[in-house]
Protein backbone atom coordinates (compact mmCIF):
# COMPACT_ATOMS: atom_id res chain seq x y z
CA UNK A 1 0.00 0.00 0.00
CA UNK A 2 1.35 3.44 -0.92
CA UNK A 3 2.18 5.99 1.75
CA UNK A 4 1.14 9.32 0.32
CA UNK A 5 0.87 12.68 1.95
CA UNK A 6 0.32 16.27 0.96
CA UNK A 7 3.67 17.68 0.00
CA UNK A 8 4.54 20.86 1.91
CA UNK A 9 6.25 22.25 -1.18
CA UNK A 10 3.13 22.05 -3.31
CA UNK A 11 -0.22 23.68 -3.58
CA UNK A 12 -2.87 22.96 -6.23
CA UNK A 13 -2.96 25.25 -9.25
CA UNK A 14 -5.95 24.90 -11.55
CA UNK A 15 -4.09 26.07 -14.65
CA UNK A 16 -0.97 23.93 -14.38
CA UNK A 17 -1.89 21.21 -11.90
CA UNK A 18 0.83 22.06 -9.39
CA UNK A 19 2.62 25.22 -8.35
CA UNK A 20 5.45 25.76 -5.92
CA UNK A 21 4.59 27.01 -2.46
CA UNK A 22 6.53 30.11 -3.18
CA UNK A 23 7.42 32.42 -6.04
CA UNK A 24 10.69 31.87 -7.88
CA UNK A 25 13.61 32.93 -5.69
CA UNK A 26 14.47 35.73 -8.11
CA UNK A 27 10.97 37.25 -8.14
CA UNK A 28 10.90 38.76 -4.65
CA UNK A 29 11.97 37.95 -1.10
CA UNK A 30 10.05 35.15 0.58
CA UNK A 31 7.55 35.96 3.29
CA UNK A 32 8.10 34.27 6.63
CA UNK A 33 5.33 31.78 5.82
CA UNK A 34 6.81 30.93 2.41
CA UNK A 35 10.25 30.41 3.94
CA UNK A 36 8.71 28.14 6.60
CA UNK A 37 7.14 26.00 3.85
CA UNK A 38 10.23 25.81 1.62
CA UNK A 39 12.87 25.32 4.34
CA UNK A 40 12.16 21.62 5.07
CA UNK A 41 12.92 20.73 1.44
CA UNK A 42 16.20 22.63 1.44
CA UNK A 43 17.11 21.26 4.86
CA UNK A 44 16.46 17.69 3.74
CA UNK A 45 18.51 18.15 0.58
CA UNK A 46 21.30 19.92 2.48
CA UNK A 47 22.81 16.61 3.57
CA UNK A 48 25.10 15.03 0.92
CA UNK A 49 23.84 11.49 1.58
CA UNK A 50 20.22 12.59 1.29
CA UNK A 51 20.96 14.49 -1.89
CA UNK A 52 22.61 11.38 -3.36
CA UNK A 53 19.66 9.20 -2.35
CA UNK A 54 17.15 11.69 -3.77
CA UNK A 55 19.13 11.85 -7.01
CA UNK A 56 19.36 8.05 -7.16
CA UNK A 57 15.60 7.69 -6.83
CA UNK A 58 14.81 10.53 -9.26
CA UNK A 59 17.15 9.19 -11.94
CA UNK A 60 16.39 5.50 -11.49
CA UNK A 61 14.81 3.70 -14.43
CA UNK A 62 11.04 3.86 -14.21
CA UNK A 63 11.12 6.73 -11.72
CA UNK A 64 11.20 4.52 -8.66
CA UNK A 65 13.87 2.57 -6.84
CA UNK A 66 13.96 -0.24 -4.35
CA UNK A 67 15.97 0.57 -1.27
CA UNK A 68 18.18 -2.39 -2.24
CA UNK A 69 19.11 -0.54 -5.47
CA UNK A 70 20.14 2.76 -3.89
CA UNK A 71 21.70 1.86 -0.52
CA UNK A 72 25.33 1.96 -1.72
CA UNK A 73 26.06 5.51 -0.59
CA UNK A 74 28.80 4.79 1.91
CA UNK A 75 26.70 4.54 5.06
CA UNK A 76 25.03 1.65 6.90
CA UNK A 77 21.56 0.37 5.97
CA UNK A 78 19.97 1.84 9.12
CA UNK A 79 21.47 5.22 8.23
CA UNK A 80 20.11 4.95 4.68
CA UNK A 81 16.67 4.23 6.13
CA UNK A 82 16.97 7.25 8.43
CA UNK A 83 17.85 9.54 5.51
CA UNK A 84 15.03 8.17 3.34
CA UNK A 85 12.63 8.80 6.22
CA UNK A 86 13.78 12.42 6.41
CA UNK A 87 13.26 12.84 2.66
CA UNK A 88 9.73 11.43 3.04
CA UNK A 89 8.99 13.72 5.99
CA UNK A 90 10.05 16.70 3.88
CA UNK A 91 7.56 15.59 1.22
CA UNK A 92 10.22 14.83 -1.38
CA UNK A 93 9.64 11.06 -1.62
CA UNK A 94 6.76 8.65 -1.37
CA UNK A 95 7.14 4.96 -0.69
CA UNK A 96 5.39 1.67 -1.18
CA UNK A 97 6.16 -1.64 0.52
CA UNK A 98 6.20 -4.67 -1.78
CA UNK A 99 6.93 -7.83 0.11
CA UNK A 100 10.10 -7.28 2.10
CA UNK A 101 11.33 -4.29 0.06
CA UNK A 102 10.32 -0.65 0.09
CA UNK A 103 10.21 1.23 -3.21
CA UNK A 104 10.69 4.99 -3.31
CA UNK A 105 9.42 7.46 -5.87
CA UNK A 106 9.85 11.16 -6.51
CA UNK A 107 6.53 12.45 -7.71
CA UNK A 108 6.91 14.40 -10.99
CA UNK A 109 5.00 17.27 -9.38
CA UNK A 110 7.78 17.62 -6.77
CA UNK A 111 10.44 18.03 -9.45
CA UNK A 112 8.21 20.48 -11.34
CA UNK A 113 7.62 22.54 -8.21
CA UNK A 114 11.32 22.58 -7.37
CA UNK A 115 12.07 23.72 -10.92
CA UNK A 116 9.55 26.55 -10.68
CA UNK A 117 10.98 27.64 -7.33
CA UNK A 118 14.48 27.82 -8.79
CA UNK A 119 13.44 29.41 -12.10
CA UNK A 120 15.01 32.72 -13.04
CA UNK A 121 12.45 35.23 -14.27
Amino acid sequence: MSNTKVLPLLEPDAAEGVAPCCPPLTERPFTAEEADRAAPMFKALGDPVRLRLFSAVASHEGGEACVCDISDVGVSQPTVSHHLKKLKEAGLLTSERRGTWVYYRVEPSVLAAMGKLLTVR
